[in-house]
């Protein structure tokens, strides 16, 4: 099923998005297994994405290839367990979080790659800068020693409400094109999922996290 999945998403991508950009496809491997990722890299996966520290840590040796991205929401007490081990951050959301970042990254002589978390829906129970503040947040980060913000991130929320989704995917594609213009960095607008994610790519997103339509249902037992 896994290599049937991956096979079916990689053919659907490879027009690219709507500005006929390249799709970068980052299979997100909640609870799942050393062997299932590795199945699904040889079917033709090339990035993985961790929500937890926990996991990213275990599973770091069993995975063979990959880039390994963070896309969950991340403590800054364990940003040390990440540090020179992570191809792109997803979910930097706060100042907090990016200066925990840049602190370690200057230490371990390395420069992070990163992707400010936006939230785009306003919702209490997710993280990110405010679209209002959003650019004024890049504008700062892209100087810090030890960072390089290569975009933004974005979850719709869990709305039927397709104009409104719509107009935040808009919002956020405006968003990326307004840095992108004059910052050669900036280059992943990562947003959409299983259950949205062919409407993102119809609004411009060129990256997109997928788990269950490439894994099948999560078993959390």
């Amino acid at each position: 099923m896994i290599e049937q999945n991956v096979k079916e998403l990689l053919a659907a991508l490879e027009k690219g998005n709507a500005f006929g950009e390249k799709v970068t496809l980052v299979a997100a491997t909640k609870t799942r297994t050393a062997e299932e990722i590795n199945r699904a890299i040889k079917a033709g996966i090339t990035d993985i994405g961790e929500n937890k520290v926990q996991e990213f840590r275990d599973k770091y040796d069993a995975v063979t290839g990959g880039n390994r991205h963070f896309i969950g929401h991340l403590q800054t007490n364990k940003v040390k367990y990440l540090v020179g081990k992570t191809y792109l951050y997803h979910s930097v959301d706060r100042n907090e979080l990016a200066e925990a970042l840049a602190k370690r990254s200057q230490k371990a002589g390395i420069v992070s790659d990163i992707l400010l978390q936006v939230n785009i829906g306003n919702e209490e129970s997710k993280g990110g800068y405010p679209l209002s503040g959003a650019f004024q947040a890049y504008e700062r980060l892209k100087e810090a020693d030890g960072l390089r913000v290569r975009g933004f991130m974005a979850m719709l929320p869990l709305l039927s409400d397709e104009r409104i989704l719509t107009e935040q995917c808009d919002a956020m594609r405006a968003l990326y094109e307004r840095a992108s213009q004059t910052d050669k960095n900036i280059s992943y607008l990562s947003m959409g999922m299983s259950g949205d994610w062919k409407l993102c790519l119809s609004r411009g997103a060129n990256m997109i996290r997928l788990g269950t339509a490439i894994f099948g249902e999560r078993d959390y037992r």
